[in-house]
């Protein structure tokens, strides 16, 4: 029994009783000629429409059904259902038992017809005069119940799209936008078209005026156009993206119920976990749930947190598309947009190949977001795999004088080998007082200067990626909390992390080309108004580097630098390594590592091996004599990006085994070596 048969049965009951009281009153001679007034069970004088199943849901009828015993609905022909032409179910209000809420709902409006298509035939918009509801021949206006978004229970398996299943759209009605004032980078001037939780979120952020990157993204982000965005280092890019995501959501209404409807993908933990501390402080006043998923983290409550719903998600790629294949309650059908961070830094380190899978994976019909810092040929392929429709380019240095922000102050010093750890040595001693963060090539280097300046009485922390996750989080938070210090770290915080108010930027380690010299050193001088500093340390043979860095608008000055003032410590240096068997092996791996990076640089014509004196790099690491460094290994190693596959995080390299086998054929060469010399 619809719901609109039962409510036409009970207002012609009503009628009736009403006339028969009525001819009661009057005791008019010709009352007893009238035809007697119909009874409860009797068929009215025409069948009333019946309303399609799919505007009603099951469990809401079955409520229904002893409010309206009194008036039961006669029989009627069966008719066929129409087919579905919609994933969005219509259910009732949980009001609808009282008689003064079914009238009134009759006349609102769905909460959600601005943005889903639903068949005119479905829902009759408007009432009926008083003289048409009197007549029992006139049929009744259909009441317009509210609609809300529910899971579809399509013959998709898995949370997987089926062919014929379409994700639900949604089409921004922000007549506000139109009449904005494109002049204006207030955040209050987008009243009207961002809602007022939002607004109070940013206000508590402490960010009344927008950056340009925000300025000319936010507009056509919010009308749900495809953008791809290219902008300096600490622009203001993640506020940007993060805006529009939480809009499209509050708009749709979403529930947890509904799975996921905006997925954010970040190259590194670090950066996912900062993208996600920004969103709960955006998501402080609304009602939607929001998530982190990446590498490290337990993914047994992972898996069940996802399968509880949530709305916005955060997530590194190989978890991603570990998730999308393994977890089977994971609803991501419903998706609406997806975000794509630091693209050029995700391809770099060999995430192209899961980007892919995740991208053909995901419902076609959606809003694409796509940020760097810089646009390479393989993001301008990415893009045309991943966005479907015209999308808008939004640039805000293409015309600018230089590659970095104004407040920047940078420049290098020429060392040599021997020299550079007294360099960086002395500079930290000197600046212990300030936030300085410095870079080098490879994760066993950082490893062994952080030992090193510890137990020489020089407290450092440091940041790399064999470390395990909860260190790297529990190092990385106390970092930004402190007023000063010094992080050691790779490449991997070289990218997006937004850590406040870092003095120095110190790269030990040359980069391996000039955008990743940008990233480096955009971890300083954030936002406008702002300054920071940043050194960087070449080897005489390296200085034609300047040259591809003027190339990118990078300006470099030399620093003057006394060498009178540098702590002489190299003696007991050779002496520490020497004795301490812990510092000796953490060196000689440090050593080898470094030589492997440099052999793997990309731009060879400056940074070439060969031109490397091993002897004088032994000393900077505390040996009078080089270990010994098997360059093949390395070599193996940097094949293995290019053969990544599988998701997960977890893929398998074809040249792995040879690799590992030239490496035991090495040390075991070495041990015989050493054992001869023992025994003579």
């Amino acid at each position: 029994m619809s719901i609109r048969e039962k409510l036409l049965m009970k207002k012609i009951v009503k009628r009736e009783k009403m006339k028969k009281e009525l001819s009661q009153k009057k005791g008019n001679k010709n009352a007893q000629k009238q035809e007697p007034p119909k009874q409860n069970g009797n068929k009215p004088s025409k069948k009333p429409e019946k309303l399609s199943k799919k505007h009603v849901a099951k469990d809401e009828d079955d409520d229904l059904e002893e409010d309206f015993q009194e008036a039961p609905l006669p029989k009627k022909k069966q008719q066929k259902q129409p087919p579905k032409k919609q994933q969005i179910q219509v259910a009732n209000s949980d009001s609808e038992s009282d008689d003064d809420e079914q009238e009134d709902e009759a006349d609102e409006d769905s909460d959600l017809d601005e943005v889903a298509e639903v068949d005119e035939e479905d829902v009759d918009s408007g009432s009926e005069d008083d003289d048409q509801q009197e007549d029992e021949d006139e049929e009744e206006p259909v009441p317009a119940k509210k609609t809300k978004l529910l899971p579809n229970k399509s013959k998709a398996q898995n949370g997987k799209p089926a062919k014929d299943d379409e994700p639900f759209t949604v089409e921004s009605s922000l007549a506000a936008l139109d009449y904005r004032d494109s002049d204006d980078r207030s955040f209050a001037s987008l009243k009207g078209a961002v809602s007022e939780a939002t607004l109070r979120a940013i206000k508590e952020m402490g960010f009344t005026e927008m950056t340009e990157i925000q300025s000319k993204s936010l507009t056509p982000l919010l009308k749900g156009r495809d953008l791809v965005g290219a902008a300096q280092t600490g622009s203001g890019k993640t506020l940007a993206f993060l805006i529009p995501a939480v809009e499209l959501i509050n708009k749709l209404r979403f529930m947890p119920r509904n799975g996921t409807g905006v997925i954010i993908i970040s190259p590194t933990r670090e950066l996912s976990m900062q993208t996600f501390g920004v969103l709960k402080e955006l998501m402080a006043h609304h009602h939607h749930t929001y998530g982190l998923v990446m590498g490290g983290s337990n993914r047994q409550v992972e898996s069940e947190k996802l399968g509880k719903g949530i709305n916005i998600l955060v997530a590194t790629p190989g978890r991603l598309l570990d998730h999308l294949q393994n977890s089977p309650d994971f609803l991501y059908k419903n998706l609406q947009c997806l975000i794509i961070d630091e693209v050029d830094r995700i391809l770099e380190i060999g995430f192209e190949e899961e980007l892919k899978q995740i991208i053909n994976l995901l419902p076609k019909r959606r809003q694409t977001m796509l940020f760097s810092a810089t646009q390479t040929a393989r993001i301008e392929a990415l893009s045309k795999l991943a966005l479907k429709s015209e999308p808008i380019y939004v640039g805000v240095h293409d015309n600018q004088d230089t590659a970095t922000v104004d407040g920047l102050e940078q420049g290098y010093i020429v060392c040599p080998s021997e020299k550079r750890l007294l360099v960086l040595f002395t500079f930290l001693k000197k600046n212990r007082k300030k936030k300085v963060m410095v870079f080098f090539s490879s994760c066993m280097s950082v490893k062994y200067h952080h030992e090193l300046f510890n137990y020489i009485d020089l407290p450092v922390t440091s940041i790399h990626g064999k470390q395990k996750q909860t260190k790297r989080t529990t190092t990385f938070f106390q970092f930004c909390n402190a007023e000063s210090g010094i992080l050691l770290c790779t490449d991997v915080a070289a990218r997006g992390l937004d850590i406040p108010q870092v003095d120095w930027i110190v790269q030990y380690d040359p980069p391996d080309d000039p955008r990743e010299y940008i990233h480096r050193v955009g971890r300083t001088a954030r936002g406008s108004g702002t300054s920071g500093h940043a050194l960087l340390l070449m080897r005489p043979e390296e200085l034609g580097f300047l040259r591809y860095l003027k190339a990118a608008k990078v300006p470099l000055n030399e620093f003057e630098f006394s060498w009178q003032k540098i702590a002489d410590i190299q003696l007991q240096l050779e002496k520490l390594i020497a004795k301490n068997y812990f510092l000796n092996q953490s060196a000689k791996e440090a050593f080898k590592s470094y030589v492997r990076a440099y052999d793997s640089h990309q731009l060879k014509q400056i940074f070439n091996v060969n031109t490397l004196d091993l002897q004088a790099v032994a000393k900077s690491f505390g040996f009078l004599v080089p270990p010994v460094v098997d360059l093949k290994v390395g070599a193996a190693k940097r094949e293995r990006p290019e053969k990544r596959v599988g998701g997960g995080g977890f893929g398998f390299y074809k040249k792995m085994n040879e690799g590992s086998a030239s490496k035991q054929r090495h040390f075991k060469q070495v041990n015989r070596d050493q054992a001869k010399k023992f025994m003579r």
